[in-house]
């Protein structure tokens, strides 16, 4: 199977650098997620595998090739960047014909590709007569026209709407069950967590992280127990002669940090504390991304003053 590897990349513009010394792998069969603020180099290092700009150092690579050397890359590698990009005078089937066209894909993977991303109804339209979420899911279409073993989708939920956003999920880990290399970039942490297996996470153009989702999370954000009890005194009595702080919030259950909930179990079960509920509330990836990226952040709002 096909990889991405980034080696050593660096792109400045003038005095500007967009990526730097960046080093990463993309491996088959899982979803990678794309992560960084506005700026941090995402789209220029996109750009850079796609050979659609020239690197100042360094290698992109997909299956150890330049995406410039590849012949019929369509079938190679499929990618999304910019959903304005198709020709607005052209039907979407049209559009769809004339890239199959470029790279000897037969005509039949056209209806196919509109099918699979519900656009069979309105193929025969022009293309700027599409709203957002169908000239995204035409972008999408043409990604998988070549039923490429890598597929790089920039922000492919932008517009989308919520059957959209399910839709995009699915798809995604479909093609990495098939064994394909997927990246996607996005802002949404939300719905990175919902489809990517690893992230790999930038800042000012350097590498911020290259990690298994889970471990990214688990490393950043201290994990923490919710628990409800009709004797609240007893618990933190119990809680405490064990070197834990509880606290309550305003609907009566109370918050563990820094805990696990088989512990804090064993110890209210031993104690004879009732308990109505008991729940581990693991952090999340917009904790665990907000945490490491903060001070990456090249656009700060700060907050006004009463």
């Amino acid at each position: 199977m096909t990889r991405i590897d980034v080696d050593n990349l660096t792109k400045e513009y003038g005095t500007r650098r967009a990526v730097d010394h960046l080093t990463f792998t993309v491996h088959p069969g899982k979803v990678t997620g794309f992560l960084g603020p506005n700026g941090a180099g995402k789209s220029t290092t996109m750009r850079l595998v796609l050979g659609l700009d020239r690197p100042t150092s360094g290698t992109a690579t997909v299956g150890g090739r330049a995406y410039a050397t590849l012949r019929e890359p369509l079938r190679h590698v499929g990618a999304l960047l910019d959903a304005d990009a198709a020709h607005g005078s052209r039907t979407g089937r049209d559009q769809l014909r004339v890239l199959a066209a470029s790279n000897r894909i037969p005509r039949r993977r056209v209806d196919e590709v509109l099918a699979q991303a519900g656009l069979s109804s309105v193929a025969r339209r022009r293309v700027k007569t599409y709203s957002l979420g169908m000239r995204q899911r035409l972008g999408i279409a043409a990604a998988l026209l070549g039923d490429p073993e890598v597929v790089m989708l920039d922000e492919p939920s932008n517009g989308l709407d919520p059957e959209g956003i399910v839709w995009i999920r699915a798809l995604l880990r479909r093609l990495a069950g098939e064994g394909r290399t997927v990246l996607v970039s996005s802002h949404l942490m939300n719905e990175t967590a919902s489809f990517a297996d690893h992230l790999v996470v930038l800042g000012r153009g350097r590498l911020l992280a290259d990690t298994p989702m889970r471990e990214f999370i688990d490393a950043r954000v201290q994990p923490r127990v919710r628990i409800r009890t009709t004797d609240a005194t007893a618990l933190k009595s119990v809680l405490a002669r064990h070197g834990h702080d509880a606290v309550e919030h305003v609907d009566g259950h109370w918050i563990v940090d820094h805990a696990r909930v088989d512990d804090i179990g064993r110890l209210v079960s031993a104690a004879g504390v009732p308990v109505l509920e008991l729940a581990s509330e693991e952090g999340t990836l917009e904790q665990a991304y907000l945490d490491l990226t903060g001070a990456e952040t090249e656009f700060t709002a700060q907050p006004q003053e009463a």
